[in-house]
């Protein structure tokens, strides 16, 4: 598994193959020996996504050609968790609900397959109690914000919204209990953002225009909580559509667009192979053709971020995650 595997997309393509095992390669060699990545700003939220990227790829912290990467991020993001179920570290990252919630959806992935029975007790204790954390930082509206809902004056937005509800269902995936409720609230929340468009705006008190990015994130996070047969899922999901899915150089415009087709991806592969397939061809093609010699992407926020974007992307007909499975 791992480096030089062909995957299950990247059979039918050797570029994208190629691809995916230099981008692999390119976070092995720059991940430090401690398990993180030397980012210096997000450093919880980009190890988090990077080992997200490697279980990606079939290894897991036992087996495969990136146990002992995807075994020190753990480490990593088990040394961040605090007494109060936070992952992160709140006095270097101001958004650090960004971290928590990645970290959430990581070990949550990791948990299904670690074999050590201390250490499964380990996550398990981490991740029981970064939910209880995310229950206490949910705002009054049903959204989160870049710090919790107290430090942060009760302020929300859709992505960081999105990053807790996916973290929150990798977890309950996993076994730890999860509130209902706070779930529920979550999707009133996002279904309180919705515009007349059909698009999701950047949060319950700046309401405006509607985000693209932040639209296709809901629409994964309510496919996560179960949610495919309420009123809103359609107008969302053609609202997406005609704005996404095309793969334009407009939709640079909208900014983030590493974040944005990481979710719309995870939308579109839903939908099934008839819809899923040629949509694939133009966005491997596009991730593959801007890669650069040392195997990263570069982009918004660092080239670690990006190339695990563009890695979860290119694996996702893998099937190794199970918060990304049909």
């Amino acid at each position: 598994m791992g480096a030089g595997r062909v995957t299950a997309a990247a059979s039918d393509n050797p570029r994208w193959s190629e691809a995916i095992n230099k981008g692999l390669e390119y976070l092995r060699k720059t991940q430090s020996s401690r398990g993180l990545w030397n980012t210096q700003i997000y450093p919880t939220a980009l190890a988090a996504l990077a080992g997200t990227a490697m279980i990606a790829s079939g290894s897991t912290t036992t087996q495969g050609s990136f146990s002992k990467e995807i075994a020190l991020a753990s480490d990593f993001i088990i040394s961040k968790s605090r007494e109060n179920g936070l992952i992160g570290d709140p006095l270097t990252d101001p958004r650090y609900t960004y971290g928590h919630g990645f970290s959430m959806l990581f070990l949550s992935q990791v948990l299904g397959e670690e074999g050590l029975l201390d250490r499964r007790e380990e996550i398990v204790d981490v991740l029981t109690r970064a939910v209880k954390f995310s229950a206490f930082a949910q705002t009054a509206a049903g959204g989160w914000g870049y710090v919790s809902a107290r430090e942060g004056n009760d302020f929300d937005e859709g992505s960081t919204t999105i990053t807790q509800v996916q973290g929150l269902r990798g977890c309950r995936n996993a076994g730890i209990p999860v509130s209902g409720e706070v779930i529920d609230k979550a999707k009133q929340y996002i279904y309180g953002c919705k515009n007349e468009d059909g698009g999701i705006s950047y949060s319950s008190r700046q309401r405006g225009s509607s985000r693209p990015a932040i639209t296709a994130a809901a629409l994964a996070a309510l496919y996560n909580a179960g949610d495919y047969d309420s009123e809103h899922v359609p107008e969302m999901l053609a609202y997406s559509k005609k704005q996404l899915h095309d793969i334009s150089d407009g939709a640079r415009a909208f900014g983030h667009w590493h974040y944005t087709y990481l979710y719309y991806s995870q939308v579109v592969y839903r939908q099934g192979d008839d819809l899923w397939k040629p949509f694939r061809t133009r966005l491997y093609d596009r991730i593959a053709g801007t890669q650069r010699p040392d195997g990263s992407w570069e982009g918004q926020i660092h080239p670690v971020y990006v190339t695990a974007c563009n890695l979860i992307m290119l694996q996702l007909d893998n099937g190794f995650l199970p918060i990304y499975q049909r």
